[in-house]
């Protein structure tokens, strides 16, 4: 059967890398390390010399958890180019360590017939501690019919893909107008809402001025009419 290929049709943003458990450290290791990168630190290989700087024990070189990493995503991509790599070192390697390297998909994207993946990648001991940590950039074919166009020398199979990761969300729509709220009739100016008066103190009522008691009525006798007849 042939190899299994990764196409980009197939990923997704969160997928993981099936988790890979290398060997112990050991020092036979740690001399083919150093032949293979032409690195003889002391460091790495001369106990004696380790132990008169007071390091417990020689130490394994950072890279070494770093082409870990390498193994790990070129047997998940096959068929993928490796554009971009980083790595931080976080902690020492020591003999006898027993590392796990995992990983994860971060960002996908493409444009113009050219398809890109990243992912997280990082490498744990024993005791779940992380030793290392980085980021991988892959170019991939977007599915088989791609792959065979580039391999008949036509033209690629072009599918835009916005970039989605898992550290930028797109965003959240904005929120459609409410159907209930009241609108102004056609062709009629909405009435402006005049402001509020503002409450004025209205001016003391004058004190009515107090009546005047009435006179009293005069109760004295009556005169005696005059009497109408003449006297002869």
């Amino acid at each position: 059967m042939p190899p299994r290929k990764l196409y980009f049709e197939n990923l997704r943003i969160g997928d993981e890398l099936p988790a890979m458990a290398k060997a112990p450290i050991d020092r036979v290791q740690l001399a083919r390390y150093a032949a293979a990168t032409n690195d003889y630190n002391p460091l790495n290989i001369d106990e004696l010399q380790a132990k008169a700087i007071g390091m417990p024990s020689v130490v394994a070189p950072s890279t070494l958890g770093l082409g870990f990493l390498g193994q790990l995503v070129t047997d998940w991509a096959r068929g993928g180019q490796v554009r971009r790599a980083s790595a931080r070192f976080t902690r020492m390697l020591w003999p006898g360590d027993t590392l796990v390297c995992k990983g994860r998909v971060s960002d996908r994207w493409g444009e113009g017939g050219r398809y890109f993946v990243e992912l997280d990648v990082w490498a744990e001991n024993q005791k779940g501690e992380l030793v290392v940590r980085g980021t991988v950039a892959l170019k991939v074919f977007y599915s088989f019919e791609d792959e065979t166009r580039f391999r008949t020398g036509q033209p690629p199979l072009i599918v835009n893909v916005p970039r989605e990761s898992l550290l930028h969300a797109p965003p959240a729509p904005a929120p459609a107008p409410s159907s209930t709220a009241s609108k102004p009739p056609k062709g009629k100016p909405a009435a402006s809402k005049k402001p509020a008066k503002k409450a004025t103190r209205s001016a003391p009522k004058k004190k009515a001025a107090p009546k005047k008691p009435a006179k009293p009525k005069k109760t004295g006798a009556r005169k005696p009419a005059k009497s109408s007849k003449r006297k002869k």
